[in-house]
């Protein structure tokens, strides 16, 4: 299964956000810009059960509710600051295996940074990275020369070049395909823990110029360990 086809089988699983009985419409505004980049439908509603005054998250497929968050804990603004804790974190925690759409690099970073860090604070297990451009792979050479120093077999993934840095217990693979040019991803198989495997596969797509990604997160071992093993089927990697 190639890397495009793992986003494509997550593209389907969108979910609804409801928000039932809104006390204004600046509410359902803030919800829209705070989830456009998620592939996350929302709606409103009403009702005479306690759900009045909440907001709903369900899957579009069985209805089923996954989280709910009282309007009234919002306080104001729906984004939070640095540091601070979303009132959304309930809902948040669920977004995991849903695609996202127009992540550009920052975003993109602080969601490696996430993955990365698990990595780092389990210290074994596999980490396989996909930087596209080798000069990615230069330019974060500190964090994986940390990396390295753990017990983790780190596997990084490139287009082609002819400057290539030297990192240490780094492995790179050079590959002239289409996928690994195009194609962000970090996958952790959780170092012998199921429940600390991560996975961020993204594709740019787009005017490159935009440098815009389409792709997904998730938590799911299953998942995860598709990626790593077509990684490894296709480009060879040593166990």
């Amino acid at each position: 299964m190639s890397l495009r086809a793992v986003i494509d089988s997550v593209e389907g699983r969108e979910k609804r956000l409801t928000v039932f009985d809104p006390p204004n419409d600046d509410a359902v505004a803030e919800l829209r810009e705070y989830f456009d980049s998620q592939a996350v439908r929302i709606a409103e509603g009403t009702t005479d059960s306690s759900l009045s005054g909440y907001v709903v998250l369900s899957d579009e497929h069985d209805d089923e509710v996954l989280a709910a968050v009282d309007l009234r804990h919002l306080q104001g603004e729906v984004a939070v600051g640095p540091g601070e804790q979303s009132a959304f974190a309930p809902i948040l925690e669920h977004l995991d295996g849903t695609t996202f759409t127009s992540y550009d690099i920052s975003q993109m970073m602080a969601a490696t940074r996430e993955m990365e860090d698990r990595a780092w604070r389990a210290g074994t297990g596999e980490l396989h990275a996909g930087f596209q451009r080798v000069e990615a792979i230069r330019a974060q050479k500190g964090v994986y020369e940390d990396l390295a120093t753990k017990e983790i077999d780190i596997h990084t993934y490139c287009a082609p070049s002819d400057d290539t840095p030297d990192i240490e217990g780094v492995s790179i693979h050079q590959e002239d395909t289409d996928e690994i040019r195009r194609s962000w991803f970090v996958a952790f198989d959780g170092g012998g823990d199921p429940a600390d495997a991560c996975l961020l596969l993204a594709e740019e797509r787009g005017d490159p110029a935009d440098r815009q990604f389409y792709g997904f997160w998730t938590y799911d071992s299953t998942t995860v360990a598709t990626v790593i093993n077509h990684l490894k089927q296709t480009y060879a990697v040593p166990a």
